[in-house]
């Protein structure tokens, strides 16, 4: 079984690598993925000005369901959300995070709200 220490920091080297080919531009900023134990955080972020342009979590009022569930209307709400400040299309930053489940779940929450990823 893997440590705690060996499993975080194994997450930490994975993010290393998926933030080394993934940049946010004013034109396509980063949708950012962050996974918890009992929550997920989304935000879009232009890393050239190095602004938070839209965010959405599952602590937001009126998510309820299945984990899988609440993910999905985050990714929904965001794409409402960077919608309202201009934003179309967006690069996915899954964070480390394997591209499944709850991450998915945001990802096509993101496209359905109209995001292009």
């Amino acid at each position: 079984m893997m440590r705690a220490k060996d499993k975080v920091a194994s997450l930490r080297r994975r993010h290393r690598r998926v933030r080394k080919k993934v940049i946010g531009t004013a034109e396509r900023p980063r949708l950012a993925v962050y996974r918890s134990n009992r929550h997920i955080y989304a935000q879009v972020i232009d890393d050239s000005a190095g602004r938070t342009l839209a965010a959405a979590s599952t602590q937001d009022n009126g998510t309820e369901g299945s984990p899988k569930d609440r993910a999905k209307a985050v990714g929904v709400s965001l794409a409402k959300r960077a919608q309202d400040a201009g934003v179309t299309k967006v690069t996915f930053d899954r964070g480390g995070f394997q591209y499944h489940g709850r991450v998915a779940a945001v990802a096509e929450g993101a496209r359905e709200g109209g995001l292009e990823l």
